[in-house]
């Protein structure tokens, strides 16, 4: 299943397949095999982990990150059409992947149903860029680590 669903999106020019929960087919999961972000309107709001959402250690820097930053996160159920109607109105600023190797992955748009998101203009958000840069600032030493991530080696 996960291999039709790759090429479909390929087919559409599409790096990536967002996923839908399998029982109802309208909360969203994850974005390939990544975690899912989206900032709507002040809040940064990501799927629960629910037992089918592996908890990556990229998300929950994330959500530590941007607590720390007094950001509210919520980690509730977000629906599809919850997604494209804050697209519709404007509230959705952003939505990004997490992920080991990428770190930060901005998603510049989506597609669903015949329905085509535009997110931020296509571009990177500040959100996405903020939490990209102090990541990689805190996991080379660049910047201090309050959260004792790291440990040196040697």
């Amino acid at each position: 299943a996960s291999m039709l669903a790759s090429e479909e999106a390929i087919k559409k020019g599409y790096t990536q397949v967002l996923w839908l929960d399998a029982c109802e087919r309208k909360f969203v999961e994850e974005v390939g095999t990544s975690n899912i972000f989206f900032a709507i309107n002040d809040k940064l709001v990501t799927p629960p982990l629910s037992g089918s959402i592996l908890g990556g250690i990229t998300r929950d820097s994330v959500i530590k990150l941007a607590r720390s930053w007094d950001i509210e996160v919520e980690e509730r159920p977000v629906s599809i059409d919850e997604v494209i109607a804050a697209s519709e109105d404007g509230s959705l600023k952003e939505a990004f992947a997490t992920g080991t190797a990428a770190v930060i992955s901005p998603i510049g748009e989506l597609f669903y149903n015949d329905s085509r998101c535009i997110i931020n203009n296509g571009i990177a958000g500040s959100l996405a860029i903020r939490l990209f840069e102090d990541l990689q600032d805190i996991q080379h030493g660049r910047k201090q680590d309050p959260f004792a991530w790291t440990v040196r080696v040697g």
